[in-house]
């Protein structure tokens, strides 16, 4: 390709929890960047995922879902990094849930700066049992917002996610690449094993624990192929320390051999992986020990 033909952009990644941004990225890239569950507080981090094809380059930043019912500084931080991202980057993927257009979907709408180009994902229709359902959908959503296009899609199965590329491309700069190829994130391993395991806590527990947990990685050593990974799990109280860790340590170990699966596959060699459960009370509204965990003040 001639160098005037290549593009090369960011595109943030927006839309209120719960509607499978993480899941649509990861689809994309082909590799799990972007830790997922069903709790709706999963992301906290934007993350980067990049994706290289023989024309361009797309490097997305999922970021967290936007906060309307917690006023927690931990929450506060997430969307202000929301806004902040918006306002750096080339073109904004919105992502809502066919079939409904909810109150916090339309919050999301009005954070959308403007002159910024802004694709919409329709995504789960893969869910819908009367697809016919889309096209009054599509006519009310075009009308509440010029949205460049609105694309069907469905992010567990891939379904459709070429024609959301191809309309994400038009909106990114003529430029070279910023990553090399074969690069799918900007982010370390060392955040990519906390979030695994902040996944998997997620994932065991379902209901039962409440958003007062995180993950800290306390070492993270390699010796050839092999990494030694020693992370903290941080709840707020002492019975949420108890859920964790589950009768005889059964939660724990799940927790641990699932991340631990993960990890190898993603870093393509053994690991072995410590993990253990702390209390800090208050730890979502301390400023200090949310800067330790990577958010910005």
């Amino acid at each position: 390709m001639k160098p005037a033909e290549f593009r090369c952009g960011t595109i943030a990644i927006i839309g209120r929890p719960n509607v499978g941004k993480s899941t649509l990225l990861n689809h994309v890239v082909g590799e799990k960047v972007s830790i997922t569950s069903r709790k709706a507080q999963t992301t906290r981090h934007r993350i980067t995922g990049i994706l290289t094809s023989a024309d361009t380059q797309y490097v997305f930043v999922d970021t967290p879902g936007f906060q309307t019912k917690n006023a927690s500084v931990l929450n506060r931080l997430m969307n202000r990094s929301i806004t902040q991202t918006l306002q750096d980057v080339d073109a904004i993927l919105v992502v809502i849930e066919a079939g409904r257009i909810s109150r916090e979907d339309r919050q999301v709408f009005g954070l959308l700066p403007a002159g910024r180009p802004a694709v919409l994902a329709l995504n789960k229709i893969d869910r819908l049992e009367n697809k016919n359902l889309l096209l009054p959908l599509l006519a009310q959503l075009q009308a509440e917002h010029a949205f460049s296009d609105i694309v069907p899609v469905s992010a567990k199965s891939g379904e459709q996610t070429a024609a959301l590329l191809q309309a994400l491309r038009a909106h990114l700069p003529q430029q070279p690449a910023i990553y090399s190829e074969g690069e799918i994130t900007d982010r370390s391993e060392r955040f990519l094993a906390a979030e695994l395991v902040r996944e998997k806590l997620f994932r065991q527990l379902g209901d039962e624990l409440p958003y007062g947990a995180s993950t800290s990685v306390e070492k993270f050593e390699t010796e050839g192929k092999l990494r030694r990974i020693h992370v903290a799990i941080i709840v707020d109280k002492a019975s949420h320390k108890a859920m964790v860790i589950g009768k005889g340590g059964e939660k724990l170990k799940l927790i641990g051999s699932d991340a631990r699966r993960d990890m190898e596959k993603l870093f393509g060699g053994k690991v072995f992986l410590q993990i253990w459960v702390k209390v800090k009370h208050g730890w979502a509204d301390d400023e200090r020990t949310l800067k330790n965990l990577g958010f910005e003040p």
